[in-house]
């Protein structure tokens, strides 16, 4: 299982999902709702159900639901019944509270991409 807003997919989003597969069979992804990324001052290009279609479309993705609050993700792990807790090592002892219900994996992130970046790109190609 891994976490994340996952707008503007980009490469850096295809390996952590790629090697987030490979800690097992079946990977769920919980992506921000819109809602949930207004509480936490986030604005995405893309609407929630597009962010879901486009991740569902991918192949190392077998089921995306939706993060509504922080606080769910013990109850999703205990309630998917998930081995392997992914996240990039940007979050790494964020989420060292889950070991007590599966193991939790940092992944290093892919250098020089980032949905920031790109926002910031596109602004200044824009702007420029």
């Amino acid at each position: 299982m891994t976490y994340g807003t996952f707008d503007l997919l980009h490469t850096g989003h295809i390996n952590l999902l790629r090697r987030a597969k490979e800690y097992g069979d079946y990977l769920i992804v919980a992506i921000s709702s819109d809602e949930f990324n207004a509480l936490k001052d986030k604005k995405a290009y893309y609407t929630f159900e597009q962010r879901k279609a486009i991740l569902e479309a991918i192949r190392y993705v077998d089921e995306v639901i939706p993060e509504n609050t922080w606080e769910q993700k013990v109850e999703d792990v205990q309630n998917h019944t998930v081995d392997v807790f992914v996240m990039g090592d940007d979050w790494k002892g964020e989420f060292d509270f889950l070991k007590e219900h599966c193991e939790v994996v940092y992944l290093p992130r892919t250098v020089g991409i980032s949905t920031t970046k790109i926002k910031s790109d596109l602004n200044l190609a824009n702007n420029g």
